[in-house]
């Protein structure tokens, strides 16, 4: 395993450029970017590198005077938190306009933290940014970097004013070993998403035991899909486990500013990236259009499910409404007969502890092997107790069953005439299977196919 990276800190006030440059430096298009100020609300980390550097790369939200309990109050602590987790600092200003009062308060504030700092004078690609360029001085932080996070320029300069910094960070130059499905070493990937407000964010902060993202009554505080890495105690061992946070999803049709477009795509990512996705709820509006369709999403990108009812707290009658759920679970989402629902309040922590049990069960059954002769079996009971229907007056026959892959458990059977088997009958069997070896939240991927002629390349 490569030992932990430093962590690079890039902080500045609102619309500067942060999120430009840290999309350069981890090589690809992870933080929204937008002319709208203001655009990142958490801060986020990716792995970076500028030659042959590696580090972390923390792009944090734009700093801003305000209030504590305000929501420019508490990005701003997300990023002093931020700050203060961080190796270095790349405080970022934006030469064309200049220096500002809020550069040099937040120069003084960085100044305080004891951190070296790493001055860079973005958006310096024209002679515009040169009266900008030699303001920067004025903030005491050494001499600034001219740079162009939009056209790359300036990164050599760049890489020789971190390299000093990282020089006390060992790195693990070999690439990153194999690490098996259920190694201790491997961290679970779980995505918690759901409808605005549902309280993704607050039920994150709670399993962490720390106000690790932003929450707030406003709906759509989250914008990106903020990874957190964390470790569970479970009862048999220990899970490092990576959390992703994620913008709510509105219908389609509600969706209108280019923002929220770039925000849900950001969590559709996350979806895909995850090997659990946590369909968080509100216990007050359960199973929604919205609720549906993610979980559908889910399921049809191969993912475990877990199905998460929150705010369990304001249900009053609570063992009527648990059956009730339970029942409208198995009616509208059939392509997940058995998905855990948990109730759970994420602001008072009623019952938080059984999310990550579930989380866990369901990741073992992603990633379940079944014997090939424990499967023939199956295949042999569940066709003679209810046998393939005939086509055109001719039986169609199921021979052989093996598991071809897992991350989701995936099945190939052969089966004469394997394009004429009805879809009620291929339930049938995806169904027997579940019920058999215990699959009830994840996808099973059954395909059948015709044998193989094999005088069929003989003259």
């Amino acid at each position: 395993m490569a030992e932990t990276l430093a962590k690079i800190a890039i902080v500045g006030r609102p619309n500067v450029g942060k999120s430009t440059l840290f999309n350069r430096l981890v090589g690809r298009r992870i933080a929204i970017v937008d002319d709208t100020p203001g655009v990142t609300r958490d801060r986020r980390e990716a792995d970076a590198a500028l030659g042959d550097l590696k580090f972390v790369a923390v792009d944090t939200p734009g700093l801003e005077e305000a209030p504590a309990e305000a929501l420019e109050g508490r990005m701003r602590a997300q990023t002093e938190q931020a700050i203060a987790e961080a190796a270095a600092c790349v405080f970022v200003i934006d030469a064309r306009a200049g220096l500002t009062g809020l550069d040099r308060a937040f120069g003084e504030l960085i100044r305080a933290s004891g951190k070296p700092v790493i001055l860079l004078a973005n958006k310096a690609e024209s002679s515009a940014a040169d009266d900008g360029l030699m303001e920067a001085y004025e903030l005491g932080l050494g001499e600034p970097i001219a740079f162009s996070a939009e056209h790359g320029q300036g990164l050599a300069e760049l890489f020789v004013a971190l390299e000093p910094v990282l020089a006390a960070y060992s790195e693990d130059a070999e690439a990153e070993e194999e690490i098996a499905w259920d190694d201790p070493r491997k961290p679970l990937r779980v995505a918690i998403v759901g409808r605005p407000n549902a309280g993704k964010s607050t039920l994150i902060n709670r399993l962490l035991g720390e106000d690790r993202v932003l929450t707030g009554p406003e709906a759509g505080i989250t914008r990106d899909a903020i990874s957190v890495e964390w470790r569970w105690e479970g009862p048999d061992r220990d899970w490092p486990v990576k959390l992703f946070d994620t913008a709510g999803m509105r219908k389609k049709s509600r969706v209108q500013s280019k923002l929220e477009k770039m925000s849900v795509g950001d969590a559709l990512r996350a979806v895909k990236f995850a090997e659990v996705v946590v369909l968080l709820i509100d216990a007050d509006k359960p199973f929604e259009k919205q609720d549906l369709q993610i979980a559908d999403l889910a399921m049809r990108e191969g993912r475990a499910l877990v199905i998460g009812v929150n705010k369990w707290d304001l249900v009053e009658d609570k063992n009527a409404e648990a059956p009730r759920l339970k029942e409208m679970a198995a009616r509208l989402l059939p392509q997940a007969p058995g998905a855990p629902l948990v109730f759970l309040s994420g602001l008072t922590g009623r019952s938080v502890e059984k999310l990550m049990p579930a989380v866990v069960k369901v990741y073992v059954d992603w990633n379940a092997r079944i014997k090939t002769p424990d499967l023939n079996q199956w295949l042999a009971d569940a066709t003679s107790r209810h046998p393939p229907p005939a086509v055109a007056g001719q039986r169609i026959k199921l021979r052989y069953i093996a598991q071809v892959k897992t991350r989701p458990p995936t099945f190939v059977a052969k089966c004469t005439r394997a394009d004429d088997v009805p879809e009620s009958y291929r339930r049938y069997l995806v169904n027997s299977l579940r019920e058999a070896f215990d699959l009830p939240a994840v996808p099973v991927r059954l395909l059948l196919e015709r044998p193989k002629n094999p005088y069929a390349d003989k003259k």
